[in-house]
């Protein structure tokens, strides 16, 4: 399964890549998570349905101190990626 996922609001410098990289990792899910020109954060998960939807839902919520005002979710074809990148 994959899914791209974008979060708006206060999301930017508050470790949110950091804490989204740790918790893919953590449930060996492969992608990216990048922060956008725009102040939103994003990413691509790909990985078994249960582990990409556990990420999806603490993108909903996002580490202490984000403000999450709206997410934005689209399914995706799997490309195979491997490993999890923060650009």
């Amino acid at each position: 399964m994959r899914k791209r996922v974008v979060v708006q609001g206060r999301v930017q410098g508050v470790f949110f890549r950091d804490s989204t990289h740790r918790q893919a990792s953590s449930r060996g899910v492969a992608g990216w998570v990048t922060n956008r020109h725009d102040g939103a954060v994003e990413a691509v998960f790909e990985g078994e349905p249960e582990a990409v939807e556990s990420l999806v839902r603490f993108m909903r919520e996002g580490p202490r101190g984000a403000e999450v005002s709206d997410v934005e979710v689209t399914d995706e074809e799997p490309e195979g990626l491997s490993g999890f990148e923060v650009r």
